[in-house]
Formats: C-alpha cells, structure tokens, sequence
C-alpha cells in the first residue's frame, strides 16, 4: 500500500508546493517549525482542501483538484494522531477505544480490540479515565482509537512534543511495533532528528514548502548534506546491526559490517536487528589504532569525504563496511592527521555517548 502526494497551495507568505511517496512504513516529514509539514499532512487526512494537488491512497483517489473530487475526512480511512491524545475525558479508556472502532469500514471483533491493546500495552487502562493517565499513557491510547478505526494510513502530528524524556522512552517500542505489524503507510511528523533516525524507513525533508530531499531514511540521515541544512552539530549517522550478547555489566555487542559496537543494555534479543544514531560530535579519529584507550567502540574506516564548515570544524564522511559513519573534529585537527579521501583510520566512538533514545529496532 502507497500514498501518492501532490499539493499545491498557497498561504498569505507562504507557498506549499511538494509531491512525494510514502510506502508502508515509517515515512517521517521533517523539517523546521514553519516549513509546512503539519499543512501537509492536514491536507492528507482532509483538514485542509488545497488549490491544486492529487492525494491517493493505493488505488483511492482521496482528492484531485482537477477532476474536483475531494473525500472528506470521515470518507478517508485515516487515523489522526495530534500532538495531545484529545482523548474524551467522561468516558473511561475502553468507551474512547470502542469510540474509534464506530469507524471502522471493517467489522473488529474482540481478537482485533485484544491484539491492538495488547500491540499498545494498555490492557491494565481499560477502566481508567484520561484524567487519570500519563501524557505516555494518554498517547497510547489515543493511538489504540486511531488504529482501531481499521485506517488504511495513520497520520501522527508530532505525536511526542508534548512527553519528557522517560515518557518517549516508554512510547517509542510501541511506535516500533506498530510499523513493523501493521502493514499500512505511517505519515510522522517530527522535528527530532532522534526519533526519525529510530522510526523511519523513509524520510522526506521539507524546507519552506519544498521537499528538498526524500529516500531511505538510513542513506540521508548518515548524508553530510544534513549537516549543511540543519547546522554541524545535528550531524550524525545511523549504523544497523544484529544484536550478538548481551553483557553481565550491562552493555550489548552489536555485530555490524565491518566490526563490533558495544552499546549500553539494547532492549532487543539476540539475533534481533537494531539501529543506532551516533552523533558526529562524539566520534574521534586515529592513524593507527590505539591501545590502552577507555572507549570500546573502535572502528576500522575509510575517508570518504572532508567537508570544512563556516567555523574551526570539518565533518569526515567514513565507510565502515557497507555503512556511512561521520566524524565533526577540527580543522586543526584533520590537518595533523593528514587526512584525505581514501585514506584508513580508526572511527572511536564512547559507548555511553549513545542515548536510550537513539537505539532501536530496525524494520524487518
């Protein structure tokens, strides 16, 4: 199942005007406050009739400005997750659950109720009120409705700005677990380079109502081009690997191409694919390999690239195996190094840089 996008529209000083693809999976629009990702996803799910465009959801035509034809939101099969669960507050969470499935366009008996709560976690909420619930809580049921309304694609609008850290924490496996079994195109909007590098299979980058960039989200998170977009200190790169052991003091192997990564506790059996995001910042590099060093993450990699920045940095694109690394050292630094394209060095990254949130199941 495919999403076609096509839109045209305009706003008084702002001009929308994208087309992209969205398979099933994670596709996650990113992009800066204003760049017109939440308008996107609006006109996708009917909040919004554009001037000129064509949205089609696998063989349904959701709107075509040329042939008038525009379905209106209830018509469309999607469910919407907000930033907020918009949850009823007089009804308990099973009664707001149950409320999703009246639009449903497929009759979901009791298996499907007892999959989708027990996918979200949420079978110990069923007779609690929202009042009662945290913001993680809130949002999981406020997915649980969405879904259960039989969507053919979920929008979720920024669906994690309003939790703290330990809160995301707790949502995102479920986040995974959804885009791994449900089968339908997910639309995420998200300005956290965290939760994109950890959920999505595709990425498209909006810039000013333009899409400037769309692919695997793998290959353009680990590009130094988004570094140039969004500033040297977002640079980063996401590494896949199958989880090897996990260790009495509390780190996971991760066999990857091209060598080994030691990761605080991966929440992922042995055998199970995972991805991380390492930060540029937090890679160093060396000639020759050092010993008697505390960092247990030493990479064996090739010099792609060098690109100076506007400051004393330089980002190094690297190849470890078949994956992309990138490194943000100084220009002073690359100069003492003599580092040029070609050129093997060791990558060392500190296993406790990598944060609880930048690690996650990759798609099976």
């Amino acid at each position: 199942m495919t999403l076609e996008v096509s839109l045209n529209h305009a706003f008084e000083g702002f001009d929308l005007d994208c087309a992209f693809s969205a398979p099933a999976g994670v596709t996650a629009l990113f992009g800066r406050s204003g760049s017109g990702k939440t308008t996107i996803i609006q006109a996708v799910a009917g909040l919004l009739k554009p001037r000129h465009g064509r949205i089609v959801l696998d063989d349904r035509v959701l709107a075509d400005t040329a042939s008038r034809t525009f379905l209106p939101p209830h018509k469309r099969r999607i469910g919407y997750v907000f930033q907020e669960g918009r949850l009823f507050p007089h009804l308990s969470v099973r009664q707001n659950l149950e409320y999703g499935q009246r639009f449903s366009a497929e009759k979901t008996g009791g298996s499907d109720f007892g999959h989708i709560i027990a996918l979200l976690g949420i079978e110990s909420l069923l007779a609690r009120r929202p009042g009662s619930l945290s913001g993680g809580e809130k949002q999981r049921v406020a997915i649980g409705r969405a879904l259960l309304s039989s969507p053919q694609l979920l929008a979720m609008d920024e669906p994690l700005a309003a939790l703290d850290e330990p809160r995301k924490r707790e949502i995102l496996p479920y986040l995974e677990r959804i885009r791994d079994e449900a089968g339908i195109p997910i639309l995420y909007v998200s300005h956290s380079l965290s939760e994109v590098a950890r959920l999505a299979t595709t990425l498209v980058i909006v810039e000013d109502g333009r899409i400037v960039e769309a692919g695997p989200a793998a290959g353009i998170l680990s590009d130094p081009a988004m570094a140039a977009r969004f500033g040297g200190r977002e640079a980063g790169a996401v590494l896949r690997g199958r989880v090897r052991r996990h260790h009495e003091d509390g780190l996971s192997e991760i066999a990857i191409d091209g060598g080994t990564l030691f990761l605080p506790a991966v929440d992922a059996a042995p055998g199970l694919e995972i991805r991380a995001r390492i930060d540029a910042k937090d890679v160093m590099l060396a000639r020759s390999k050092p010993d008697e060093i505390s960092a247990l993450n030493i990479l064996k990699s090739r010099v792609v690239s060098i690109q100076p920045g506007p400051g004393p940095g330089v980002l190094v694109q690297l190849s470890v195996g078949d994956q992309n690394l990138l490194a943000r050292i100084t220009k002073r630094s690359a100069a003492a190094l003599g580092l040029k394209p070609e050129m093997m060095v060791y990558a060392i990254a500190k296993t406790v840089s990598v944060a609880p949130l930048d690690v996650g199941r990759q798609t099976a």
